[in-house]
């Protein structure tokens, strides 16, 4: 029997990817186990889908600066390597995929303890520190920017592009009309600030409801715990703190995006040809990911971007319009991309780890 192992945790976007593969993996025959955390975002998102064995295992997080916790994390960390090398022993599996976030880094340890092939997957430009300590262990690193492979040793890293959930291609805008229910037919910009949401997005696009609204429909997917209830009936503007099954019909309605600009994200506007103003974590929030993934974007002009930090509500609103009048530039621009769908790149190395694994037993 096939068996894979797949991590990553933390935010959504360290487990878009593996979400993405799971249907195809089901397909080729692998039986699929996942470990992540007990309360992680990874358990909320993972533990429900079918045919997939969830597995929980103690990790820290890996902070570059100075807090309490940095005391008593590597501790959690050393038993979630035991954890999991206890765990990927018991499940055997030919191959480990970590799509990165702390919680691989037990995981990624695991399986190199245990001898089990290793492949990375690295979404932003420049690695993450989880994966630059993941990918010592690994056999190999797939890259979302090809700008990244220059921070591997030769021939440790390929660009294979970001996986991307085929359902996404799936989605009918009358579903999405259905969900939202608009009073009248308007452009829809679907506003969205990650896992967690973007307090600094959420509160600047309310402030706009009845400048916006008048020239536009609104889907606010405004993260967990961000639902302002004051608002629910508000004509042209539909929230949801957290969408998963109902995102492909949401984006086949949708004509703009407003977004962070995590690299799994953006990729995804970039496969259905949505043109997207971005609004990069700033740095004191981030170590800078988002600003990077949001300039190279901006450079293959992909989309627009937005710096947190001049974001106000006359700035926001006139790159909305001006992103409105000039989507056709846009839409041109990624109908020209050749970046394609990673997941068939991706499904290729991780058959032929897993082989060399087979026939080295």
């Amino acid at each position: 029997m096939k068996r894979i192992v797949l991590t990553g945790g933390g935010t959504a976007g360290h487990v878009t990817s593996n979400i993405a593969l799971i249907p195809e993996l089901k397909k080729q025959g692998w039986e699929i186990h996942y470990i992540g955390t007990k309360n992680g975002i990874e358990n909320k998102l993972i533990s429900d889908i079918s045919d997939v064995t969830y597995h929980s295992v103690q990790s820290g997080k890996l902070r570059r600066y100075l807090d309490i916790r940095n005391l008593t994390d590597p501790f959690r960390v050393i038993a979630g390597i035991g954890q999991s090398v206890h765990l990927i022993r018991k499940i055997q599996p030919q191959i480990i995929f970590s799509k990165g976030g702390f919680v691989s880094v037990p995981v990624v340890l695991g399986g190199w303890l245990n001898r089990i092939p290793v492949i990375v997957h690295e979404s932003d430009i420049t690695p993450g520190l989880a994966n630059k300590i993941a990918t010592r262990f690994a056999k190999v690193v797939c890259t979302t920017f090809p700008e990244t492979v220059k921070y591997f040793a030769r021939g440790k890293a390929v660009h294979t592009g970001s996986p991307i959930r085929r359902e996404l291609f799936l989605g009918k805008a009358e579903r999405g009309k259905q969900l939202c229910s608009f009073p009248e037919d308007k452009p829809v910009i679907l506003v969205m600030g990650g896992s967690l949401g973007a307090v600094a997005i959420n509160q600047t696009v309310r402030s706009l409801l009845s400048k916006l609204t008048r020239r536009f429909n609104i889907i606010h997917i405004c993260g967990s715990g961000n639902y302002d209830s004051t608002l629910e009936n508000y004509p042209g503007y539909k929230q949801f703190e957290y969408v998963s099954d109902e995102l492909p019909d949401l984006m086949a309605l949708t004509d703009l995006v407003v977004s962070r600009a995590g690299a799994n994200s953006i990729f995804e506007f970039l496969a259905l040809k949505k043109p997207a103003l971005l609004i990069p974590l700033p740095l004191s929030a981030s170590r800078g990911d988002q600003i990077l993934n949001a300039r190279s974007f901006e450079k293959q002009g992909f989309s627009m971007l937005l710096q947190q930090e001049s974001m106000t509500q006359d700035t926001l609103y006139d790159h909305i319009v001006e992103l409105f009048l000039n989507r056709e530039k846009y839409i041109k621009s990624m109908n020209e991309s050749s970046t394609d769908n990673g997941i068939e790149k991706v499904l290729e190395l991780i058959r032929n780890y897993s082989k060399k694994k087979s026939k080295s037993q």
